[in-house]
């Protein structure tokens, strides 16, 4: 069952305006970062987004800063493929973020993945144990062809 599809670009004015519905400004850096990401095919770490914007525009603390933020406001989700870097995905409008990766464990690529659990799994886990609003954050690892 698919997660999410392929997803189409979301125009910059569009992520403004996800901006701004929290009270906050696009601000150069942001437009940058945001910019960035809603051409991404996979999730960027604070120091990939650095390296990728033009030099001089901003600095890492503000990346830092500004990946916070977004994090906070949902327009950005943090993933954690076990090497202690987070990572940063854009959510696109009108979904919620959810999907699955799979990583190499050599070279480091990673293949968004489209397969994801039927609902009727996560509502038995949680029947099962008592637990209500069961959600999952599922990854996987192994070797890509490249590397074998």
């Amino acid at each position: 069952m698919p997660c999410s599809g392929p997803h189409p670009v979301e125009p910059l004015a569009a992520l403004a305006g996800r901006l701004r519905q929290h009270a906050c400004r696009l601000t150069g850096p942001r437009q940058a970062i945001l910019d960035l990401l809603r051409h991404q095919t996979h999730p960027l770490s604070n120091r990939e987004v650095l390296a990728q914007l033009p030099v001089g525009h901003c600095n890492l603390a503000t990346i830092y800063r500004a990946m916070r933020l977004l994090e906070g406001l949902g327009i950005v989700q943090r993933f954690d493929f076990g090497d202690g870097v987070a990572r940063f995905e854009l959510v696109r409008e009108g979904t919620r973020g959810h999907h699955h990766h799979l990583i190499c464990v050599r070279c480091a690529q990673v293949v968004e993945l489209e397969d994801c659990f039927p609902p009727e799994f996560e509502a038995r886990i949680a029947e099962r144990n008592g637990y209500k609003q069961v959600r999952h954050k599922l990854e996987f690892f192994g070797v890509c062809p490249q590397c074998q």
